[in-house]
């Protein structure tokens, strides 16, 4: 390969690896904006999405590559399934370990989140166990360059990078219009600005921290179901420490 070649290929992988860590990074940041607190378990609800976006896949029986109708039907559902499952167990952890601790030192819910955060990743291991397990190939990979254009180059682009890409930007795009446009978006960015005062103006600051972690949640599964995808492979504690 070429210098060229080369800084082409590995510009694709950073902008595929990249898209999966900003979906996990915009809810990291999300909480982190509104309650200031260092969610450690974040990155153990991505891991978990992972495992079910393939528990929805089991359901729903998809053993192999999706074709078809079922591409443009099971594949969103599952999507969909995965991010609201992430996004109520990102709120039951708000509302169990986080709530009750909401006026407390700021010590007491960081190590409130490093201890769910190791009750995930064991949660993990007795569900799945510590070794890898494969994630089905259910999206077609075909190299773009070659089958679709008849290009023989070094570089090496598949459908599975335009997935990544394709489904990333969207999410992102979405959150964009919610933060800055929706009147949740609004309690969210007043919230995160001055929490007394926006409560004083009549803002459910509350309700406002579920939303956050509804989304964040769901954004965290969604990176879930794209890294089982993308690398047909997962495990509990390396996933985690991914994130």
């Amino acid at each position: 390969m070429s210098w060229w070649e080369v800084l082409v290929q590995q510009t694709i992988n950073g902008l595929t690896r990249g898209a999966v860590f900003a979906l996990i990074a915009l809810g990291y940041t999300m909480v982190y904006g509104i309650i200031e607190l260092i969610n450690f378990a974040h990155g153990d609800v991505f891991m978990l999405g992972l495992f079910i976006s393939l528990a929805w896949f089991t359901l729903l029986g998809v053993k192999g590559t999706l074709g078809g109708w079922q591409l443009l039907t099971v594949l969103p559902m599952v999507f969909v399934l995965t991010m609201l499952t992430t996004a109520l167990l990102n709120v039951a952890i708000d509302r169990v370990a986080y709530r009750p601790l909401r006026r407390s030192s700021r010590l007491a819910p960081l190590i409130t989140a490093i201890g769910v955060s190791f009750m995930l990743e064991n949660v993990a291991l007795l569900w799945k166990g510590p070794a890898p397990i494969a994630y089905p190939d259910v999206f077609p990979s075909v190299d773009i360059l070659r089958e679709w254009f008849g290009v023989d180059s070094a570089i090496f682009v598949t459908t599975k990078d335009l997935l990544v890409v394709g489904a990333t930007i969207p999410l992102m795009v979405a959150l964009h219009y919610f933060v800055t446009r929706t009147r949740w978006g609004k309690a969210m960015r007043a919230t995160a600005q001055d929490r007394e005062t926006a409560q004083a103006v009549g803002i459910d600051v509350e309700r406002t921290i579920l939303v956050t972690f509804f989304v964040g949640g769901a954004l965290a599964g969604a990176a879930g179901l794209i890294q089982g995808m993308y690398y047909n492979i997962g495990r509990p504690c390396s996933a985690a420490s991914a994130a």
